[in-house]
């Protein structure tokens, strides 16, 4: 059986480019996604970091989508904690009527930033935590179909347009916890296997164990999102990975700065400190020629039985990563769409 690949986008910022840029190339990425015969474009959410600018994937989303004819085009994710559910129902089901059946939801319970950011993003002073989650989630799915109860204070506000569906929701996580709640809920499950590859297998496993059918979902879905760097060589990849590993170290240590060349990241000597964080951040990588890649790759699909993989590549150049795409493409032999008359 075939494997849907999709695309999970950051919106990353070479060294001597700029954001405005980065946006346009995630327009340009998408477009070539689409072609491929990608199945999912998904635009995440991060604030206050230098060397991303996936700040607002609401509105990339809207760009995105009427860049492109077939893909599926969706948040991975929102993260509730920084908005009001309201909002994110309006939001989406503005998406889905301007392109219906091509918008996903997917919904995260961190704040994707530091702390202090995330006070400024809700502009309280309360204290931002996941603590939260569950009583946002419920209150988002309540405006989906008017499910408050009688005497909420919210059950005369409609999510309008009230006559549009919201999206499919995925609930996003790299633990237990989501994977619980999505199964519970009867939602899809993405994994961020990127993040914490330890966790996948039983938190996966978690997920099927305990679903429950439901109206969104009547059988557990699975996304594996995981980082991917593809090349003609191993080593090429190898070489183009130095960029990553370096900004993430320097994010590590308090210093956000844009992705720097292959080059410069070659070139670097890292502190004690730095080569830790380099090196754990290596291990969550995959990386070499497509055949490599896709090795391993379909070595983690039979580990963890999902049903679908989304691929995050954050590479320097535009150039680079639009290739790395097409070359796992190419190893997947994945089915381009027919071309709009």
């Amino acid at each position: 059986m075939a494997i849907p690949l999709s695309v999970l986008d950051l919106s990353p910022v070479d060294s001597g480019s700029t954001g405005a840029q980065a946006l346009r190339n995630t327009i340009e990425l998408a477009r070539q996604a689409d072609k491929l015969g990608y199945t999912r474009y998904w635009l995440a959410e991060h604030h206050n970091t230098v060397s991303l600018v996936s700040s607002a994937p609401e509105i990339m989303i809207g760009h995105v989508a009427e860049a492109t004819t077939h893909i599926r085009v969706g948040s991975g994710g929102i993260m509730l904690p920084n908005h009001a559910p309201l909002k994110v129902a309006e939001t989406f089901r503005v998406l889905e009527a301007l392109h219906p059946g091509r918008i996903d939801l997917g919904i995260g319970r961190a704040p994707g930033t530091d702390r202090i950011t995330a006070l400024a993003l809700r502009g309280t002073n309360g204290t931002p935590g996941a603590d939260e989650f569950p009583e946002l989630l419920a209150e988002l799915l309540a405006f989906t179909g008017g499910q408050f109860p009688e005497r909420h204070p919210f059950r005369t506000v409609k999510a309008t347009p009230n006559d549009v569906d919201l999206p499919p929701i995925w609930l996003l996580g790299s633990s237990d916890y989501s994977a619980q709640a999505a199964a519970q809920l009867g939602l899809g499950f993405a994994f961020a296997h990127h993040i914490n590859p330890v966790a996948a297998v039983p938190a996966i496993k978690l997920y099927r164990d305990t679903f429950t059918p439901s109206v969104y979902l009547k059988e557990p879905h699975i996304i594996l999102a995981t980082s991917a760097i593809c090349a003609e060589t191993d080593e090429r990849a190898e070489y183009l990975a130095s960029s990553m590993r370096l900004t993430w170290a320097r994010m590590q240590s308090g210093k956000s700065a844009p992705i720097p060349s292959p080059e410069e990241a070659s070139a670097y000597h890292y502190n004690p400190l730095e080569l830790v964080h380099m090196q754990s951040y290596r291990a969550r990588q995959m990386l070499g020629s497509a055949a490599t890649v896709k090795a391993r790759l379909l070595e983690l699909i039979e580990q963890t039985g999902a049903n679908e993989l989304m691929i995050t590549t954050l590479i320097y150049g535009h150039e680079n990563r639009v290739r790395s795409y097409e070359l796992l493409a190419e190893a997947f032999e994945l089915q381009q769409p027919p071309v709009a008359r």
